[in-house]
């Protein structure tokens, strides 16, 4: 397994006269949709075109605007005779665009993808986003494609972990490359501080009151409930909890968190207010960002673009997020970027909160100035497009 690189690469490959196609379900919000269009974005940058085949989806004109072409395809096919059929399709586009490389970010797409870069003879890049779980034999040979890719690129340490443990012969082309945030944007100084107030009015949140903020997609696992059960034994004055995220249906989720929220006596405390657009303002806005995972999460990017604001974060010891926060034991108190806690632990989850909120402000200012240093050093978007440039060069000998 190749390790992700600690500082990127002062030249990029040049992709003059090269063809990167990327392919996945739909250009919608998400961490493999965001990193599509960075990568796009790159590809643009180091002379080459960048293609994504996909069903459409609200990032489509950003792609588009960064100079990348969107090529309507039905990437999202899960039916296994339309991906047969699909698989003569995208061999044909490859052919007809002159591709040099394929990369695949979602099992169904890699299927199609692995049947024809091997019809056509050109590179199969695949990227884990997250660590699949295999809970039984037909699975794990779905879940296999992600790991057959020329080049296998994983989000994190766990996430390769987990697919060395599972898929042993692909560890010789294996690269952890983390989610790379982008800290022009997610920087405080670029932040117009009318952005963050308007934020916090539309939260219905007075000037006076410090929030904490959970931003995540609302299912049971990503820690809601948790945050909700530890606001309730903090009862702290002049705090408000903030669930931001899209539902995605699960509208008997919604009605749990919000009888919750009731039974604790919470209405006022804790407030959902939906898909947030403005993360840099959000996590701004937000006194402490809350992690509070349940299940392994395969990158924390909550957590890293937080930290690249300055806010401080209290996380679940679980999954990748670890990787991505600075704590005791791994560091001394007095170099922490933020709080690791048990998953699903509300006491020590409470515990950690109150900490943060109880940091003076030069120890706050500390935290976030070791936190951004921490950022830029790993988790930076042109370190994250350098080294997945850097594996199309090697593929195609650039």
């Amino acid at each position: 397994m190749i390790a992700p690189t600690r500082a990127f690469a002062q030249t990029r490959p040049s992709l003059a006269g090269r063809t990167v196609l990327q392919i996945l379900p739909r250009l919608d919000a998400g961490g493999a949709e965001r990193t599509t269009i960075d990568v796009a974005a790159a590809i643009v940058q180091a002379g080459g075109r960048a293609l994504v085949a996909c069903d459409g989806g609200r990032l489509v004109s950003e792609l588009q605007v960064l100079g990348g072409v969107w090529l309507r395809f039905p990437a999202a096919a899960k039916n296994p005779f339309r991906m047969l059929y699909n698989v003569r399709k995208l061999a044909r586009l490859i052919v007809d665009e002159r591709v040099d490389v394929v990369h695949a970010r979602s099992r169904a797409p890699a299927w199609v993808a692995l049947g024809a870069t091997r019809i056509v003879e050109r590179p199969l890049v695949t990227t884990y986003h997250g660590a699949y779980a295999g809970g039984s034999a037909l699975k794990l040979r779905y879940n296999s494609v992600m790991a057959r890719g020329d080049a296998v690129i994983a989000n994190s340490h766990y996430t390769a972990d987990s697919i060395e443990k599972l898929f042993p012969f692909a560890r010789d082309k294996l690269r952890v490359i983390y989610r790379g945030a982008n800290l022009s944007a997610f920087s405080a100084g670029a932040v117009d501080p009318a952005r963050v107030t308007q934020l916090r009015e539309a939260w219905g949140v007075a000037p006076h009151e410090r929030v904490v903020l959970l931003a995540a997609r609302l299912t049971g696992w990503k820690g809601q409930r948790v945050l909700i059960e530890a606001a309730a034994k903090l009862q702290l004055d002049g705090v408000r909890y903030v669930l931001a995220g899209d539902p995605q249906g699960r509208d008997g989720y919604l009605r749990e968190i919000d009888r919750l929220i009731e039974a604790k006596g919470l209405k006022g405390v804790v407030s959902r207010v939906g898909h947030c657009r403005d993360m840099p303002a959000a996590f701004l806005a937000a006194s402490v960002v809350a992690v509070p995972s349940t299940e392994p999460e395969a990158f924390g990017r909550s957590a890293v673009e937080a930290q690249a604001m300055g806010t401080p974060v209290v996380v679940s010891d679980l999954g990748a997020v670890p990787e991505t926060v600075l704590a005791p034991p791994q560091v001394g108190p007095e170099a922490r970027t933020g709080w690791r806690v048990p998953a699903g632990d509300v006491d020590a989850l409470a515990e950690a909160l109150k900490a943060a909120l109880s940091l003076g402000a030069t120890a706050r200012d500390a935290m976030a100035r070791r936190a951004r240093a921490h950022v830029e050093s790993h988790f930076s978007l042109e370190q994250m497009t350098s080294d997945t440039l850097d594996v199309y060069g090697a593929l195609l000998g650039v």
